[in-house]
């Protein structure tokens, strides 16, 4: 009886190190990392464009522009990208100076500086109107008190010409006087809100890298 005994289990160990052998050797290889399809050098190759195939567009340059309207951006870009010198802060900057300049030019009478930073027909505009200022004996004591805003209205490319419509947003003070230095209108002392759109215009063709106002309009 014990002999039998012993017989089986030394049938079992038998059995058992044969399925250790075949198992184990199994889950080895099972262990074993999968190849990936591309090692570290067999790196895919890039892609060159094929002939005949549009080549992909290159990136827009990034321009920050906050609380405006889509078309107001998309326009800007458009002339960004048309213009490579284009800089959005120091054209509201320009603008910003131009709109106290010509003011203070149309104010003063002063047709030179006026010449200087309009185009044909918004010149005519002032001169004309000075003309007759100075026809009917009046003058101009206008004080810029300050600018409450300064905002993009519209954006545009035609052709060549880049359009940029500022809105301007100021408190002026506005005495006329007649030519006995009566006060015909206004007063100094109490300002009033002026709401002006101005547009200003360049052709990105141009070596001149001067915007000059071409419309003004009020807001």
């Amino acid at each position: 009886m014990i002999l039998e005994i012993v017989i089986l289990a030394m049938i079992a160990a038998f059995l058992g190190l044969r399925l250790y052998s075949v198992l184990g050797r199994r889950a080895e290889h099972e262990e074993e990392s999968v190849p990936q399809r591309f090692d570290a050098g067999d790196k895919p190759q890039a892609q060159t464009p094929v002939a005949g195939q549009p080549a992909q567009p290159a990136p827009q340059r990034a321009i920050e522009l906050e609380g405006v309207m889509p078309a107001v951006e998309r326009g800007v870009r458009e002339i960004a990208n048309a213009d490579r010198s284009f800089d959005i802060g120091q054209f509201m900057d320009g603008a910003k100076g131009a709109y106290e300049m010509v003011l203070e030019a149309f104010w003063q009478g002063d047709k030179e500086t006026l010449r200087e930073l309009c185009d044909d027909d918004v010149y005519a505009g002032f001169s004309a109107a000075i003309d007759a200022r100075e026809e009917a004996g009046h003058t101009l004591e206008n004080k810029l008190i300050r600018i409450e805003e300064t905002r993009i209205h519209s954006a545009s490319m035609d052709g060549r010409m880049a359009r940029i419509a500022v809105l301007f947003v100021a408190d002026i003070a506005a005495v006329t006087r007649d030519k006995d230095g009566v006060v015909v209108a206004g007063s100094l002392d109490d300002a009033i809100e002026s709401r002006d759109v101005w547009t200003f215009s360049r052709n990105i063709g141009s070596r001149d890298p001067n915007w000059v106002l071409d419309e003004t309009d009020e807001g």
